[in-house]
């Protein structure tokens, strides 16, 4: 760290500093300064030191240390107002707000020193001319920070009546201020009206939209608009996450986890500011936090995770409950000191409040990976197997639900069933209801079932029922199948499947039990031909099977609903059977037959399977509108019985229709459900993880950039390239470098897609290295790196030149050229890579091999003179003088005039491009003291645009916007040298 010296040298240290993270490191730079600035035996140099360490202070977690240096800058001033130059006596003024502000959230000032020093400020304010507008802003403040709502309303009906001056805050503050006090009045929608300038970018400075995008949350959940609400914490938190200044906007991104059942997202963020837990430096901001933390922990605790371990103070391990006892008595302690210092209990009424908030949201999913902390329920049949009041299980009724549930196919069988027969453990059973239990557990062990099949035919048989005995042992066979045993389960359905068919004969049966076995036999069937794919004799008997399913039940189904799920799983099978032969559009014929029976039959959950099969063969041939039809069916079909692992994939599947047709934004809504459905599954590292990079792209389509960052962030930890593709990585890393290019976090987007870069290289078409390397000496160049983005551009321009793609070269070599001429004496390397650039494209014009591909060329020839130009004349607006100056006005003249020949000649179509260059050559005409010519040049734009419509009316491109900009600029040049003096 070099000396300092001079005056020079200080302000340069203190601009570096300025420019570093918040936090102590950036202040104790700031002591070091001052004493740095004492010795310069400067007035106006200590002056500036103590504002710097004044600034850093407020934007920081000590901002109780700001007080000192403000006292003796006042000091000064009082002394030697005229040691302070314009800018220093603005800032002194300025920051009586600051220190007004500050004092309010110190317990240990004093309210009367509070209420002298806004006396203080007024009449400072007076003397100095200023409006009352800041004056009475602060009191606004101080009134509603002790509970006094008369005099607050009084303070913020004279702040907005006063006149905006210097000293009123920025719009964007005041605003906050403004929003917040109405929200504080339970007045959400005119809170949110009068935000909505600073949350839609309107009005922005240092702390904003920061702090309205935060204060919003709770207001915005309150009305239900719960959609704004995640986009305001996606992008707000990752505006706040790296400002050590912002523990209250950042409690408000934690309170709104808790009250949206995000808690593991709530657990995340306190975990990445652990100082918040502790830092006294702001005991306002401090109260804010532990109020939310306890919120959070009794939020925890509520859902029986009391006992989870939980990021808190550090020096030891902490619970949820734990923590929340720490927490509420933090905060309860620092209101306590504040009523104590106001002498109102204001302060104390309004953490309690926060602490006792309710969730305004079961669940609000976020989009970013983060499992829900909550232990498994006991299923629902547990509970339902206790008789009221005695808590003793209720046989009989449990029995009768279970067979009311399973005679109508209805969700939930199994598990009743199993209720059942956990409540009849030691009673006395006949052998139906025994054999009902066996049968339904056999049910849901699937593969591991069979015996217990067997077990349940021998109670069906004991219990008179030889036909439902016989079911069970097609059941048995069937899960055979399941388990891979082909010829087995073939071998172990025939003996059933014949003795049926002559049981039913003799009237021993009924049909129901007849057209279990038939149907198990031709599921089996079905299964062989799918493992035997291509065995056409194979799928000729599953097809017989089938069809003598239909024709067995088909028009016997009255009121029977198990028969009517024959017939619609028979049309289902069917449909397979059609697909393993390969026609296409008659399987999704007959999948559509079959959902459609099954919904038909009050059976619509069972249509999910087919409706999904149908949207994926309707994909295949080409038919989005049917396959967008059929995935929205299957969600709507399944309803609550849909599980997550298959709700997620609808959704996912549906995103991917909806966004393929334009519809980003609904797009985003399904891949959001998705995401949120596969962490509800437990599936967040892999179809999860799909999920929000489709989401991520599809917020980024909508220009919502904050908000894909954060979710495409939460996804690239899972993405693998093993599981996921390394397509998709790649993908990934380059949409999270466009956004955070557009975000202004360059270094952070050169990484990105450097990274995306690297993995490129190895595939064997070089297209997107080349176009990622080439993305990353942008980011490179626009963080300041110039000569790693040079070795960025020079890689992008080899792999173009390989490619034989001109443009992707010339371009890369343009680009380097205005980074060498960054350099010191680097107009030399500059003029020489443009003379590169010219010559490559003037190459491959004359190699081009059609008309398109030439127009293309003569275009970029066109625009790389008119760069050429542009780097010459900044060379000499910096550098040149005299002479020499004129010499390279001349060289850029020579390249703007070719500029505008080469546009020339592509006619109409390069209109706008020639005009500007011919403007541009005008204007250089000019100076270089030739106004015939610049006067010839500014009548033929003007001549070129003679009778063009687009003069008269902008249309939907910007067309006549732009021809009445290059008239108004002829026009201008023409005024200018007509109207020169002799």
């Amino acid at each position: 760290m070099r000396e300092i010296t001079d005056f020079d040298a200080l302000r340069e240290a203190m601009a570096e500093n300025a420019g570093q993270p918040e936090g102590p490191a950036r202040n104790a730079r700031a002591e070091e300064l001052l004493t740095a600035a004492e010795k310069l035996n400067i007035p106006l140099a200590v002056i500036e030191a103590l504002g710097h360490q004044l600034k850093v202070y407020n934007y920081s977690s000590e901002k109780g240390k700001m007080f000192v240096p403000f006292a003796r800058l006042l000091r000064l001033w009082d002394e030697r107002p005229e040691d302070f130059d314009a800018y220093e006596t603005h800032s002194l003024h300025w920051v009586f707000k600051w220190v007004s502000a500050g004092m309010l959230d110190q317990p240990h000032i004093p309210l009367a020193s509070i209420e002298k020093w806004l006396g203080e400020m007024e009449h400072r304010y007076r003397l100095a001319g200023h409006s009352e507008r800041a004056v009475r802003s602060a009191e606004h403040s101080v009134a509603a920070h002790v509970g006094d709502v008369a005099r607050a309303e009084r303070a913020y009906a004279a702040w907005l009546a006063a006149d905006r001056d210097a000293m009123a805050d920025c719009h964007a503050c005041e605003l906050h201020g403004q929003g917040w006090w109405r929200a504080e009045q339970g007045r959400d929608a005119e809170a949110l009206e009068l935000w909505r300038p600073v949350l839609e970018g309107e009005y922005a400075c240092a702390h904003e939209p920061h702090t309205a995008l935060a204060s919003s949350l709770v207001p915005l959940l309150r009305l239900g608009r719960e959609e704004e609400a995640r986009s305001h914490h996606l992008r707000g938190v990752r505006l706040v996450r790296a400002m050590e200044s912002m523990r209250g906007a950042y409690a408000e991104h934690v309170e709104f986890c808790a009250l949206t059942g995000n808690e593991a997202r709530g657990l995340e963020l306190l975990a990445e500011r652990p100082a918040y837990f502790t830092d006294d430096g702001h005991p306002q901001s401090k109260l804010d936090f532990m109020s939310v933390v306890a919120l959070l922990m009794d939020r925890l605790t509520g859902l029986g995770l009391g006992g989870r371990q939980v990021p808190g103070p550090a020096g030891r391990e902490w619970t949820a409950r734990e923590l929340a006892t720490h927490a509420r008595g933090e905060a309860l302690a620092l209101a306590a000191r504040f009523d104590e210092r106001n002498g109102t209990t204001h302060v104390g009424e309004r953490a309690r409040a926060r602490m006792a908030r309710q969730p305004l949201a079961e669940r609000l999913p976020l989009g970013v990976r983060s499992m829900r902390p909550v232990p498994p329920s006991a299923p629902p049949a547990v509970e339902a197997s206790k008789a009221s009041g005695t808590g003793r299980p209720d046989l009989p009724a449990l029995l009768h639900e279970a067979r009311r549930l399973s005679d109508g196919l209805l969700p939930g069988a199994v598990e009743a069933w199993a209720a059942a027969a956990e409540a009849a453990e030691g009673a006395e059973l006949d052998p139906r209801d025994r054999a009902e239990m066996a049968d339904h557990e056999a049910m849901s062990l699937g593969p591991e079932g069979t015996g217990l099949f067997e077990r349940a035919a021998g109670l069906y048989t004991e219990a008179g029922d030889p036909g439902e005995a016989l079911a069970a042992r097609a059941r048995g066979a069937y899960v055979r199948a399941l388990a891979g045993d082909m010829d087995g389960a073939v071998a172990a359905v025939t003996g059933p499947y014949d003795e049926i068919l002559a049981l039913y004969a003799a009237d021993g049966t009924g049909i129901r039990q007849t057209a279990s076995v038939v149907m198990s036999r031709a599921r089996i069937l079905t299964r062989r031909a799918h493992a035997a794919e291509g065995d056409a004799a194979a799928g000729a008997e599953a097809e017989a099977a089938v069809r003598e399913v239909l024709a067995l039940v088909d028009g016997r189904t009255g009121d029977d609903v198990r028969l009517a799920a024959r017939v619609a799983e028979a049309q289902a099978m069917l449909g397979e059977l059609a697909g393993l032969a390969g026609d296409l559009e008659r399987a999704a014929e007959l999948f559509a037959r079959g959902a459609a029976a099954f919904v038909a039959a009050g059976l619509p959950w069972f249509a999910v399977e087919y409706e999904a099969r149908l949207a994926s063969l309707a994909h295949h041939l080409g038919d989005m509108a049917e396959a967008e039809r059929a995935l929205r069916a299957a969600l709507e079909h399944g309803g609550s019985q849909l599980e997550a692992p298959g709700r997620a994939q609808l959704h996912l599947q549906l995103a991917e229709v909806v966004g393929g047709r334009g519809e980003a934004a609904e797009a985003a809504r399904h891949a959001l459900d998705a995401a949120h459905w596969a962490d509800e599954a437990g599936e967040s590292a892999t179809l999860g993880a799909w999920a929000r990079q489709q989401l991520g792209g599809f917020l980024l389509r909508q220009e919502r950039w904050a908000e894909a960052a954060e979710v495409l962030e939460s996804a690239l930890p899972d993405l693998t390239a093993e599981t996921h593709g390394d397509g998709a990585v790649v993908q990934t890393q380059w949409w999270l470098g466009d956004c955070l290019s557009e975000l202004g976090e360059h270094r952070a987007a050169a990484e990105r897609r450097l990274q995306a870069a690297e993995i490129a290289r190895h595939w064997p078409e070089q297209h997107d290295h080349a176009t990622l390397a080439h993305l990353a000496g942008e980011s490179l160049g626009q963080a300041g790196l110039p000569a790693e983005a040079d070795g960025a551009y020079a890689r992008a321009g080899d792999l173009w030149r390989e490619l034989g793609n001109p443009h992707g070269l010339v371009r890369s070599l343009r680009a380097r050229a205005w980074l060498a001429l960054r350099a010191e004496d680097g107009l030399g390397e500059a003029r020489g890579l443009m003379v590169d650039a010219v010559r490559e494209c003037e190459a491959a014009l004359e190699a081009a091999s059609d008309e398109e591909s030439r127009q293309q060329l003569v275009a970029e020839l066109g625009h790389t003179h008119q760069q050429f130009g542009d780097l010459l004349a900044r060379s000499a607006s910096e550098d040149a003088e005299g002479a020499s100056a004129r010499e390279v006005f001349e060289e850029t003249l020579a390249q703007v005039v070719r500029s505008a020949a080469v546009f020339a000649s592509l006619g109409d179509g390069a209109l706008h491009s020639r005009t500007d260059a011919e403007l541009a050559a005008g204007r250089l005409e000019a100076d270089l003291g030739r106004p015939a010519d610049a006067v010839a040049r500014a009548r033929a734009v003007l001549a070129a645009y003679e009778g063009h419509g687009g003069a008269e009316a902008a249309d939907e491109d910007g067309e006549g916007e732009a021809v009445r900009a290059r008239r108004a600029e002829a026009e201008q040049l023409l005024r200018l040298l007509t109207e020169r003096p002799d």
